[in-house]
């Protein structure tokens, strides 16, 4: 039997299109009540009715949404990981929300990571807790860089939420700013996790090791991996190592070099993994 080359041509693109043309997630945009303001965040639900894990995530400086998308590659990559692992990821907009781009350059900030950025997690927290869907004990904090400062900030003792039991399951936080915190004797009241790159240029890895070590013996159990070879960045995918110009993008840091590291990057997804199974 003589089979057509059209035929032949379609049934092999039948055979091959289902991996190759998955659909990516797509995130539904929520509100959540915030003071007398509203809070924009972009949500990744798994299929069904739960109740499921969620993580609170947190941009950075660059801001949330990419120029065509509501979610940068950078975060919704994560998200994908996350989702594998049947767990929502709530993105509260901290800059998008109160109609600002990126902050990355900004020197006097209108929005900080110890008060606005904490007033978003704290919203974003209160809000999962009437979502019939949310496991309301299995709530998780991840950030980068100024949304892992906020991290640091919200996890602190003296931000007990005494009205809003259980607690925050634990947190993870890449590259933060950790001078500030450090120099303020910082501890965590829920399990921390610091993932940062020795030669990070951008924040302060020696700083972040001090705060670390500093909370032993009257913190909840915190860790920190310092990978050797990694730069800011780390963990985004495709991204060559590169010394920020002298007229950078309003999304990226005002000065360092960013950049992958491949090694760094599968290990913080595996170590991201376990302690969020915790």
């Amino acid at each position: 039997m003589r089979f057509p080359f059209a035929s032949i041509a379609l049934a092999l693109l039948a055979v091959a299109s289902p991996a190759a043309a998955a659909p990516l997630p797509v995130p539904q945009t929520v509100e959540i009540p915030s003071g007398t303001a509203v809070l924009r965040a972009q949500l990744f639900k798994p299929e069904g009715n739960g109740p499921f894990p969620v993580v609170i995530a947190l941009h950075g400086c660059g801001g949330l949404s990419g120029h065509s998308e509501p979610v940068q590659v950078r975060y919704r990559d994560w998200a994908e990981e996350l989702l594998k692992d049947g767990k929502a990821v709530l993105f509260p907009d901290s800059y998008g929300s109160r109609e600002l781009g990126p902050q990355c350059h900004v020197k006097e900030r209108r929005i900080t990571a110890r008060r606005e950025r904490v007033a978003d997690v704290l919203a974003a927290r209160q809000w999962l807790m009437q979502q019939a869907w949310a496991a309301q004990d299995r709530i998780t904090l991840l950030g980068w860089a100024n949304g892992a400062s906020a991290v640091l900030w919200a996890v602190r003792p003296q931000l007990l939420l005494h009205h809003a039991e259980p607690d925050f399951r634990s947190a993870v936080a890449f590259y933060p700013d950790c001078r500030l915190s450090s120099g303020l004797g910082w501890s965590a009241r829920v399990p921390t996790l610091v993932l940062i790159g020795a030669k990070d240029d951008v924040s302060s890895p020696s700083a972040c090791r001090q705060m670390v070590e500093g909370a032993h013996g009257r913190s909840a159990l915190t860790r920190i991996v310092v990978y050797p070879t990694a730069y800011h960045d780390f963990d985004r995918a495709n991204l060559p190592v590169q010394a920020i110009g002298p007229n950078p993008d309003a999304a990226d840091p005002e000065k360092g070099h960013v950049g992958t590291d491949a090694e760094a990057r599968a290990d913080s997804q595996k170590r991201v993994a376990e302690w969020l199974a915790r």
